[in-house]
């Protein structure tokens, strides 16, 4: 009696096959839009960013970028974070000592202050920007 039963499921299985395919493709194409939708919005959110990054909060201080800001901070990790070496840093770069101190004060406060700003300082820190 098993032996036909088995075989009866086993007809049962193979009748079914074509629509568990079916269901199977189905959720395969659900998978990739989800996907594709996914990775838009993920561009579209980088876009808007990059927009965000703009006002007087991400004006240069004293004539120093957060882009310039972010080269000779992350220049640091060369000298064991020794601060007193990054004026030396930045006067590779063409910023004075006077215009270094005014940029480490100012963006140090926006950083604190303005979310966005910091966000974009760790992009450019960590080389994702």
């Amino acid at each position: 009696m098993g032996l036909f039963k088995q075989i009866k499921d086993m007809k049962q299985t193979v009748a079914a096959a074509p629509e568990m395919v079916e269901q199977a493709q189905q959720m395969a194409a659900n998978a990739q839009q989800m996907q594709a939708q996914q990775a838009a919005a993920a561009q579209q959110a980088s876009q808007q960013e990059a927009a965000a990054a703009t006002g007087p909060d991400f004006e240069p201080i004293s004539g120093v970028s957060l882009e310039q800001f972010a080269e000779v901070s992350k220049g640091l990790a060369e000298v064991n974070y020794d601060q007193s070496q990054a004026p030396a840093i930045a006067a590779t770069k063409g910023i004075s000592g006077e215009a270094w101190q005014a940029a480490v004060d100012g963006w140090n406060a926006r950083i604190k202050a303005n979310p966005a700003v910091a966000k974009r300082f760790n992009a450019l820190y960590m080389g994702r920007a």
